[in-house]
């Protein structure tokens, strides 16, 4: 079986297309991966790209993609709904064929490292690659944002893994880590009173004493004038994208606000839309297997 790892970057540019396609050109010229999607977001100022292969060519896909967003993105004149840190913000991988977690880690470590000595930008390993348990959570890496990781940086429990003791001079800092699949799932809401978004955030999210395996934070889409919920479901077999909507849409209607949409970022798993069917559908006794892509996928592999 062939090895096959995924890789999720996420850059900080959502405003500026022809920076981000030159982004994905360099992975793009890598030989052996594939590239599966990337889409911008204007509100969170950020672009999400996904791209798959052999650890080690997404290994150095994922370095020159850092390289090119280094040269391109200046966090200096960054700003957006999104918490981030640096230019390329966060690299994670995730075993999709062949690949043992282990392996993914290794390879986080590898390109942290590289990151660090070739670029001078200081790394920070999170998720199942991190050295630290408080770094396993990306939010308590993230904790400051980048403005205040200037100062933080210095501090002994926040020097960074690989790089510098210092902030990159446009590219800032980056999270590498290794991490299951994750779903980036945003509700938008019906009012332009963010602080809604965020109490219903609070209620959600498991660090607040919500779903254990959700993050969420509330922002603004400033261009559309609507307050979201923006929220990284990290095991969505514990808790399903319809157990979601329904517990963000019940609290809304607390206060009085609809739920006008929601959206996908990324790619996302097959049977996590299975799930949300069967759910509004109320199938009964339904399986994967009844999904004709599905079988036909079977028979290919």
């Amino acid at each position: 079986m062939q090895k096959l790892v995924q890789c999720v970057p996420n850059f900080s540019e959502g405003r500026r297309p022809e920076v981000v396609e030159q982004i994905v050109a360099a992975i793009r010229a890598v030989e052996g991966v594939s590239l599966l999607d990337y889409s911008l977001d204007a509100s969170h100022n950020r672009s999400v790209v996904t791209f798959i292969g052999p650890p080690g060519r997404v290994g150095e896909a994922a370095v020159a993609a850092a390289a090119r967003a280094a040269e391109l993105i200046n966090m200096e004149e960054h700003s957006g709904a999104h918490p981030r840190i640096g230019a390329t913000d966060v690299i994670p991988f995730i075993p999709v064929a062949g690949v043992e977690m282990a392996e993914c880690v290794e390879l986080a470590r590898e390109v942290g490292r590289e990151l660090g000595e070739k670029l001078g930008i200081p790394v920070y390993l999170y998720e199942a690659a991190a050295t630290r348990p408080e770094r396993k959570n990306l939010a308590q890496v993230r904790q400051g944002q980048y403005e205040g990781l200037k100062t933080e940086i210095t501090r002994p429990e926040r020097a960074p893994d690989f790089g510098p003791p210092r902030l990159h001079p446009t590219a800032g800092a980056t999270a590498v880590g290794a991490r299951p699949p994750l779903i980036a799932y945003n509700i938008n809401l019906g009012t332009s009173d963010l602080r809604i978004a965020q109490a219903i955030a609070r209620s959600i999210r498991g660090s607040s004493g919500g779903y254990p395996s959700i993050k969420a934070l509330g922002v603004m889409l400033e261009d559309r004038g609507l307050a979201q919920v923006s929220i990284n479901v990290c095991n969505f077999r514990e808790v399903s994208l319809p157990r979601i909507f329904e517990t963000v849409r019940l609290e809304a209607a607390r206060y009085g606000v609809n739920v006008v949409g929601s959206e996908i970022v990324g790619l996302v798993p097959l049977e996590a839309l299975l799930d949300t069917a069967a759910f509004y559908l109320r199938l009964e006794g339904f399986a994967p297997q009844q999904v004709l892509e599905k079988r036909l996928l079977d028979l290919v592999e």
